[in-house]
């Protein structure tokens, strides 16, 4: 068989970790990716996956074989496009990924813009709460908040974002607004582990750094329920300006200690660069750039 052929049902394979996933993505029978998997290991030389009765895992030898197929046939693809002409209309699969918050507020749009723009396109959102390794997971874009590891990514600044510390006006009213920091020792504390992972809050006073401990009342695993429970009235949170931005102003929840936040978190669109530039990429990277760029929320 064709050495790319096997290696795109290799990736396929690894990536569902299974033989009837893999025959599905390709259009394939099962005995047919079956053959090709034989066929490639045979090749090798080596054994690329585990297998048992409730999964297919690869081996080390197939980690490691997986990112370089994955390589390979991405430089296949873009020299494709680039024989195509640079005017090409993309066309093909995109990956990206971005934060969850993040990613139903401001990605989601832009990819469906993107795929009305060009109807040969197909994309997949992944939006997880960690930062992910565009590389090992085969994915084409992704949006990062915050500090970036080294890395040979493209990396492309879109904005910024800050901790912010906020509760209903209703909340306020009642209980009354902290004047600084320590003060929040003696209010009802929701904690969103994404953004506050630990107990003790950084601040900024001065230009210089200062922390408060804080117990919360309601500890949360996600934004929204964070979100939730500050609309409710039951007391204090920090999450990302962003996260809050249509809350904040509709007025449903007030911003407060504003004088002690922290420096702002940079936005960053990373991108694998490709040998000849991929169309596909180069396009949705040039436009979910423009858009967040252009976004009030995140400046």
């Amino acid at each position: 068989m064709d050495r790319l052929h096997l290696m795109i049902v290799f990736v396929a394979v690894a990536e569902t970790e299974s033989f009837a996933a893999a025959s599905r993505r390709l259009g394939l029978s099962p005995p047919a990716v079956t053959r090709a998997i034989a066929e490639l290991e045979k090749r090798l030389g080596v054994k690329l996956f585990n297998r048992t009765t409730r999964f297919v895992r690869a081996t080390e030898a197939g980690q490691r074989y997986l990112e370089d197929s994955r390589r390979i046939i991405g430089e296949i693809d873009d020299a494709d496009e680039a024989a195509a002409g640079v005017n090409a209309a993309p066309r093909g699969h995109l990956a990206v990924t971005a934060p969850v918050l993040f990613g139903k507020m401001f990605v989601l749009p832009i990819i469906v813009e993107y795929l009305r723009r060009y109807p040969d396109m197909q994309m997949s959102a992944l939006f997880l709460d960690r930062a992910v390794n565009l590389l090992e997971e085969g994915l084409d874009v992704g949006i990062r908040i915050g500090e970036l590891p080294d890395s040979t990514m493209k990396a492309t600044r879109v904005g910024s974002v800050r901790r912010v510390l906020c509760a209903s006006p209703e909340y306020l009213t009642k209980h009354g607004t902290p004047d600084k920091p320590a003060a929040l020792s003696t209010h009802s504390i929701i904690a969103a582990n994404g953004v506050s992972p630990t107990h003790e809050w950084k601040f900024r006073q001065g230009g210089k750094s200062i922390a408060a401990r804080v117990t919360p009342r309601l500890t949360v695993n996600s934004n929204d329920a964070a979100i939730d429970a500050a609309l409710q009235g039951f007391g204090i949170t920090r999450l990302l300006s962003y996260q809050i931005a249509p809350q904040v102003a509709s007025g449903r929840l007030k911003i407060i200690l504003r004088e002690f936040e922290p420096a702002p978190m940079s936005i960053h669109v990373l991108h694998r660069e490709g040998r000849y530039g991929s169309t596909k990429v180069r396009s949705f990277v040039d436009l979910i750039v423009d858009q967040l760029r252009n976004d009030r929320a995140l400046s």
